[in-house]
């Protein structure tokens, strides 16, 4: 694969806000410093949103790929995931990235397959790959 990039601007709107584009899109996000910070606000994505759901989206995508590539039926996918923000040595850090998928199959047969691929998925998630982060998998497959 050859190298690629991916463009964004930030646009600072006041306060602790901003305005996350890319000339990619149509629509913006709007990003802000977190309410666990001075000055933050809540109800808003965040940074530290923004990074789980990187790595969120990214096992999924990846899930898909080696899914259909594998050859595995299945009937649903959905993923919760949770970020972890510590201090550590004085610097704050996002840990670690806790991932909860369940896989809903129809063949109890592929229970084993799906776990593999689970794990196969996570092992290969390029924005898990690129973080100092630790991701830890906690999957469920659901026979339906």
């Amino acid at each position: 694969m050859e190298k690629h990039s991916y463009n964004l601007s930030l646009e600072w709107t006041g306060d602790r806000k901003g305005i996350l584009s890319s000339p990619e899109f149509p629509s913006t996000i709007e990003v802000v410093t977190p309410p666990e910070f001075d000055k933050g606000i809540a109800g808003h994505w965040s940074p530290e949103h923004l990074f789980t759901a990187s790595v969120l989206s990214c096992f999924m995508t990846t899930f898909l790929a080696i899914a259909d590539y594998s050859k595995l039926e299945y009937e649903k996918f959905e993923c919760k995931a949770e970020g972890v923000l510590e201090s550590v040595e004085g610097k704050f850090l996002m840990t670690e990235i806790i991932l909860k998928p369940i896989v809903y199959i129809k063949n109890q047969e592929q229970i084993e397959k799906t776990e593999r691929i689970l794990h196969k998925s996570e092992k290969a998630c390029l924005i898990s790959n690129s973080i100092i982060s630790n991701v830890v998998l906690d999957f469920k497959v659901k026979v339906m």
